[in-house]
């Protein structure tokens, strides 16, 4: 990242006004904004850098020394089946979002954004650091550790973004929230390159140590660059009174020390296996977007227009959870194909198979300058599509990227090493239906959101998510095996179908949109 703090005419920023004064010196900009976003721009970079980089290793290792890992693959692995390597995985994914939630929540009650990502910061370091540990225990640990920590990050960090500036009208926010989006997608690019070639080739538990390395660089330039970020960030918005916070303490002790109590049970007795930590999570990870729903939807204090939008969200919602079932598989489903049946070179120069998930941050880079342009264009011609059909396209897409999955899957029935082309195709299908739905699904869950819970939808939306990976994950410990033919298919057709009844109803869903487009 071309790093560059640019001089700027000494007006506001941040909502924190310069003094005066005839010697006064123009204050330091991140190219033309506010200077803590260049704090917060590092910060996350490199947060996604350790993310994505473990998250790169996650499967390989898994999988390796297992029934289904390839013989090319370094030993010393988890040596999982596939269908476990997946359920871990998505669930994994589903909890990272799922505590997005509670990890606002801490922001907003507790501790103040600013505490809150220092802690959620250290957490994730010492997670890693926990699965550079040997062993399967230290691993889930770890594993547990990073979740957590990616959930107290992800909301309170994006929250203090929109610190830096002038309120919801400055007309520097939308920039801002570029950048920093870019500073996701470039450590979310070179992560796999460096954390995933060192784990693969050389050490897994050095590559977990190298993501504890990158996230221990963000915490430091986090810590240093406090100083420019706006006092807002630093402040408890609606603080907890004693009552309240001694009433969630007794709450919280109590289902850790029932939850305990179980679990001690079913270890003592030897009765304990994988599925006893997977199945409740995986439940969880259904019942709890759904009852979120449903407890927002049957809120008498919403207006009736309020009730008749959040009916139009739900289709959205429902939209999201399929599209993520689907494209999350990336990481799982793909990841493994890559490994373990598609050829590791191309032109005769190898490369780890890790290097697969920096396909689609390079394709986001590359593709959505094109496609934000591509929307004003049409709607400077009156022609751009609506939110609903932009949903119905990007799940599509998915859905034929999974139409295009079984061509490899097909060539690769009898031992054949398929070239590793076919997955940039898969991977870039992909990005294009995300391109569409993502952006557009952020947009319309602030549109869309009740006054009572503007600042709850976000995490709302992130929730679709935790439901679409949870279904995976609940598939895999099932016994379905997601790489066979008939299963990739089928999986296609419900998104390819799920898209055409969203067209199919569109006028139905913006009739309960209201005045939102």
């Amino acid at each position: 990242m071309a790093s560059s703090l640019t001089k700027d005419s000494p007006e506001p920023t941040g909502g924190r006004p310069t003094a005066p004064g005839p010697h006064h010196t123009p204050e330091k900009t991140f190219f033309g904004h506010p200077r803590g976003l260049a704090t917060l721009f590092m910060t996350e970079m490199w947060e996604r850098f350790s993310f994505y980089g473990m998250r790169a290793l996650l499967t390989i290792y898994l999988l390796s020394g297992g029934p289904d890992a390839s013989k090319g693959l370094q030993e010393g692995g988890l040596g999982l089946t596939l269908a476990t390597t997946t359920a871990i995985y998505s669930i994994y994914l589903s909890m990272v979002y799922l505590l997005a939630m509670p990890g606002g929540w801490l922001g907003d009650r507790v501790w103040g954004p600013r505490k809150t990502v220092a802690i959620a910061a250290c957490t994730i370091m010492v997670g890693h650091l926990t699965l550079a540990l040997p062993g399967a225990g230290s691993f889930f640990a770890g594993l547990a550790l990073v979740a957590l920590g990616s959930g107290l990050l992800k909301s309170n960090i994006s929250t203090m973004v929109g610190h830096l500036y002038d309120g919801p009208n400055d007309p520097r926010r939308d920039g801002g929230f570029t950048i920093f989006y870019m500073g996701i997608n470039i450590g979310a690019f070179f992560a796999p390159l460096i954390i995933g070639t060192v784990g693969e080739k050389y050490s897994w538990h050095l590559g977990f140590a190298l993501a504890a390395v990158g996230m221990g660089i963000g915490l430091i330039v986090f810590l240093l660059g406090t100083k420019h970020l706006a006092p807002q960030s630093s402040r408890v918005p609606t603080p907890l009174s004693r009552e309240e916070r001694a009433n969630w303490l007794t709450k919280g002790l109590t289902w850790l020390l029932i939850g305990s109590a179980f679990y001690g049970i079913v270890v003592f007795t030897g009765h304990f296996t994988l599925n006893w930590a997977m199945v409740p999570l995986t439940l969880a990870g259904i019942v709890i977007p759904a009852g979120v729903l449903i407890r927002i939807k049957r809120d008498k204090d919403l207006s009736a227009a309020e009730q008749t939008k959040m009916s139009g969200y739900i289709w959205f919602f429902v939209a999201a959870a399929v599209f993520w079932m689907i494209y999350d598989q990336g990481g799982s489903t793909i990841q493994a194909f890559g490994t373990t049946k598609a050829a590791d070179d191309v032109f005769g120069i190898g490369f780890p198979t890790s290097w697969y998930q920096s396909l689609n941050p390079v394709f986001i880079m590359a593709l959505a300058p094109v496609i934000a342009w591509l929307w004003l264009w049409l709607n400077r011609r009156g022609k751009e599509p609506s939110t609903v059909v932009k949903f119905a396209a990007g799940l599509a897409f998915v859905g034929v990227s999974f139409f295009f999955f079984l061509i490899p899957l097909v060539l690769a029935a009898d031992g054949t090493l398929v070239s590793p082309v076919w997955l940039v195709g898969i991977y870039l299908i992909q990005t294009v239906g995300e391109l569409c739905v993502s952006p557009v699904g952020l947009s319309v869950t602030t549109k869309m959101a009740p006054a009572k819970y503007a600042s709850q939808m976000m995490g709302v939306w992130f929730l679709a998510v935790t439901a679409g990976d949870s279904v995976t994950g609940m598939l895999s410990i099932a016994g379905v095996d997601l790489s066979r033919t008939g299963v990739v298919a089928l999986e296609a057709a419900l998104a390819t179908l799920a898209g055409f009844a969203v067209f199919m109803y569109r006028k139905k869903v913006r009739a309960l949109m209201g005045d939102v487009r």
